[in-house]
Order: C-alpha cells, then structure tokens, then sequence
C-alpha cells in the first residue's frame, strides 16, 4: 500500500465520527414536527379554501404544497429518543398517510363533481384533528424521553403559529359552509373567543424583556397584519372575507416563526 493511499484511508476514518455527530438531535426532530404539524393543520385550510371558492386552483396548489411540506417534514425526523416516542412515530406515520390519501380523494372528487359530500369532509376533519393529537403527544415524549425541552419563549412563539393556524382553517371551514367547525385543538372554542386568546398572547411575546431590537421589529409587523384582521375575526358572523384571512393569517404565521427561530438561537 503506497503511503498516498494509506494516507487517504486514515483520512476517512478520522472524518467518520464527524459524521456520527451530524445526526439529527432531539431538538432539530422537534423543529422538524413542529413544522409538519404547520404544513398539515394548513392542508385542511388549504382544502375548505379549495372548496368555497370554487375549485380556485391557486388553493389546489396549495393543498400540494402543504402535503409536500409536511411529508418532507415528517420524513425528515431523527431517530427518536426512546421506545414510546418511536411507537408514536409510526403510528403518526400511518395516521398521516391515510389523511393524505383521504384528502387527495375529496380534491379529486372536487376536480371532477364539483362539490363533495360532507360526511367525507367531516370524516377528513376529524382525521386530521387524530393527527394532530398524535403530533402534540409525539412532541411532548421527544422532550421527555430525549431530555430536550424547548427553550419557554421558542415554545410560546411556535404556540402562537399553530393558534393562527387554527384560526385561519376554522375561518375557511365556515366561509366554506361544510358542516361544522374545525375542532383541531381548539377546544370547540368560538373563533373569537381564539382571537382573544391570539391578541392577549402576542401581546404577552411584546412584553417579553429577552426581545432584542429585531425581534421587536417583527413582532411590530407581525401586530400590524394583526389588527388588519382581528375585527374581521370577532365578527366572523358578519361578512366572509376569507380570502383576506387566509392571505394574512400565512404571513403572521411566518412571521412567528422567523421569531422563534430566533429566540431559539439566543437560548443556544
């Protein structure tokens, strides 16, 4: 063996613990389920979008792109922790493909009918509220098991995400008239009394005293896009705007998750 060759070799194996330690953490499965969580909530909004307006492909193309994201996210995770948290990943796993299957049923049939029957679509809200009970079960034993708990302002941001998500996808289920309201977490709580809790909340992540000057920034911008809805969402009753919901409620959300990205990197 020339001393070239041996020396390439030996190079190799020195790199190789590197690349042990690049493994995927507890907290980077957490970020990654946090955001399937997201992608999947937006589906079903992404869906009664679809559904009351009309068959507007810009919505289909949504629907696509939230199913995508949330696959990729899902596939993304890291050895889990422990036993009950690997168990729960699988179940996640098949919960998830059988909502996905069961949405792309409902958009062909939309495709095709133009309009789907609301057993279905009640069916398909309350397989996503499943998945979603499954995420947050998972979510909460990754930190137990894997001793990764996330840092209290990163945990309240991406809880204000997921509140605006509710909101928005209960907003589209109403104005989509397709039976009843999305119950993915909400507690059966009128939207409303989720916009009151909203307001109160983001008011609290203003207050905060670890905000550094560009986190108060967003946050700004974050309450201006805010107050452009917030009177449309506690007279939901009154005139449907739901594509403005829609619309605002995607840039709210990204802006708290450009937040929290942040908190979590001054925690680090």
């Amino acid at each position: 063996m020339t001393s070239r060759l041996l020396a390439i070799l030996l190079g190799t194996l020195l790199t190789l613990p590197a690349f042990a330690t690049a493994q995927p953490t507890s907290a980077d499965s957490l970020l990654k389920l946090h955001q399937m969580r997201l992608a999947a909530q937006r589906s079903l909004g992404d869906f009664y979008m679809f559904n009351g307006m009309e068959g507007d492909q810009r919505y289909a193309r949504q629907i696509d792109e939230s199913t995508q994201k949330a696959d990729a996210r899902l596939k993304e995770l890291g050895e889990m922790p422990g036993e009950a948290s690997k168990a729960l990943r699988a179940q996640l796993a098949q919960e998830w493909q059988s909502y996905n299957n069961e949405l792309g049923g409902l958009v062909s049939a939309l495709r095709q009918k133009g309009f789907t029957d609301l057993q279905p679509v009640a069916d398909l809200t309350e397989r996503n509220k499943r998945l979603m009970d499954l995420a947050n079960e998972l979510y909460t034993k990754i930190q137990q098991e894997g001793r990764a708990q996330v840092p209290p302002l990163t945990q309240r941001s991406r809880d204000q995400s997921l509140l605006m998500q509710t909101i928005a996808v209960d907003y589209a289920s109403r104005s989509a008239s397709v039976g009843g309201s999305f119950m993915g977490g909400n507690g059966g709580k009128a939207i409303d009394e989720l916009a009151g809790e909203f307001a109160n909340q983001l008011a609290g992540l203003e207050k905060a005293p670890q905000n550094s000057p560009e986190i108060r920034q967003t946050l700004d911008g974050i309450s201006t896009k805010w107050r452009y809805i917030e009177k449309s969402l506690k007279n939901y009753n009154e005139n449907s705007v739901p594509f403005l919901i829609n619309k605002y409620s995607d840039s709210i959300i990204d802006g708290l998750e450009n937040v929290s990205a942040q908190y979590l990197a001054a925690s680090s």
